[in-house]
């Protein structure tokens, strides 16, 4: 189970990374859901690793990213698309 949980840890740690790495050199957009889904899953999954390891402070900042991303998504999803 520790093995799994570390996984999660370092891809959750790699996704955040990539996404603000991507978005800093303008390879993606902050309001693409591609960098929202990096963000979201990447701190689920520091959400999972952080709960294991007991470390609460960073499970509360995690939660704050992934609501974030959540709210992102959501209005990403319905915004209005400009008439042509």
């Amino acid at each position: 189970m520790k093995l799994i949980i570390d996984i999660l840890g370092w891809a959750g740690s790699a996704a955040v990374i990539a996404a603000y790495g991507l978005n800093s050199y303008q390879r993606i957009r902050s309001d693409s859901i591609f960098f929202q889904l990096l963000n979201l899953f990447g701190g689920i999954f520091l959400i999972i690793y952080t709960l294991y390891y007991a470390a609460f402070a960073s499970t509360v900042i995690n939660i704050v990213w992934v609501v974030i991303a959540l709210s992102a998504i959501v209005r990403a999803l319905f915004r209005k698309k400009p008439s042509s």
